[in-house]
């Protein structure tokens, strides 16, 4: 399979220079070890996701953008795109699955998006039917080139930034980060290991990089995990270059997402969806290696009472 490269992150950097938020690397000096945050959740929209969907969507040709898009998304991808296409006079419509969180939906009816709600295995195919029927253009949350490359910029700043990163830790659900993330940090600093981080009860990846292919879990699976933003699994383009790029995957459990939401919070100050707080949890957990490591956390788009309660330090509640 034709991967993106270390070329095509960097063309996307200049594509979203002045639309994302190049996002700092914060020191912790309170965790074990030398860890640093990538605080994605100081974009925009609260997340990673407006790097790879303001990418995708000025790459178009003219006539396709003014035609308006279409997506499916949990809600931190819907809320990019969206986003990126008001600042395009572009419209854009969001397949979202029921039960998305309300503070997600909310955002995307802010910024002027169509919502269709649908069953969670409905989504995609639902997306594909409104871009046919309505000559709209398809911007998937992760199982596109543009996209991939334009959430790769994460890696370039981290490797600017830091120069002596030895680990970079970063969430995974359909990939689209990680994939981008490895592209880049690989093609700039071979020596850097790159991992991603799954829920265990989300864990695609994992399972399939252990088996040598790609693997599918159910909606009804993956919706036990506290972490709506990494239910969905990976495509055959992303499982690609996680396979051939990622140094390896590992899992935390529900209770270890929670606690570091609260850690992140009490600690640096930082507000991290579950998703967010994988790549924390899976430092504080011990199980992201030795030396100089970056903790990408992926957004803060958090129901406040979830929020509330991983300060507080109470339990995770899985469904």
């Amino acid at each position: 399979m034709d991967l993106i490269s270390l070329a095509d992150v960097q063309a996307a950097a200049g594509r979203i220079r002045r639309r994302a938020v190049r996002t700092p690397l914060l020191s912790c000096p309170w965790a074990e070890g030398r860890l640093w945050l990538k605080p994605e959740n100081l974009q925009p929209v609260g997340a990673f996701k407006i790097r790879g969907a303001t990418n995708a969507l000025r790459a178009l040709p003219e006539r396709r953008r003014a035609a308006g898009v279409v997506t499916h998304s949990s809600g931190n991808h819907g809320q990019a795109l969206a986003y990126a296409a008001r600042a395009e006079e572009v419209r854009c419509t969001v397949v979202v699955p029921e039960g998305a969180p309300e503070v997600k939906l909310a955002a995307m009816r802010r910024l002027g998006a169509e919502l269709v709600p649908v069953a969670p295995a409905e989504r995609e195919r639902t997306a594909v039917r409104l871009a046919e029927r309505r000559g709209l253009t398809l911007v998937p949350p992760f199982d596109d080139r543009e996209v991939i490359a334009g959430q790769g910029t994460v890696g370039l700043e981290i490797v600017e930034d830091l120069a002596g990163v030895d680990t970079v830790l970063v969430p995974v659900g359909g990939g689209g980060l990680a994939s981008g993330v490895a592209t880049a940090v690989k093609g700039l600093r071979p020596d850097v290991a790159v991992v991603g981080v799954e829920p265990e009860l989300a864990a695609e990846v994992a399972e399939g990089l252990g088996e040598g292919r790609r693997v599918s879990w159910s909606p009804e699976r993956t919706h036990r995990t506290v972490a709506d933003g990494v239910r969905v699994g990976p495509s055959d383009l992303t499982f690609a270059h996680m396979a051939a790029r990622l140094d390896g995957v590992v899992t935390v459990t529900e209770e270890e997402i929670v606690a570091a939401m609260g850690v992140i919070a009490r600690r640096a100050r930082v507000v991290a969806e579950p998703s967010g707080a994988l790549a924390v949890a899976a430092h504080l957990a011990g199980r992201a290696g030795g030396g100089c490591a970056v903790a990408v956390v992926s957004g803060g788009n958090v129901d406040p009472a979830l929020l509330s309660r991983a300060v507080a330090g109470e339990p995770a509640e899985t469904e």
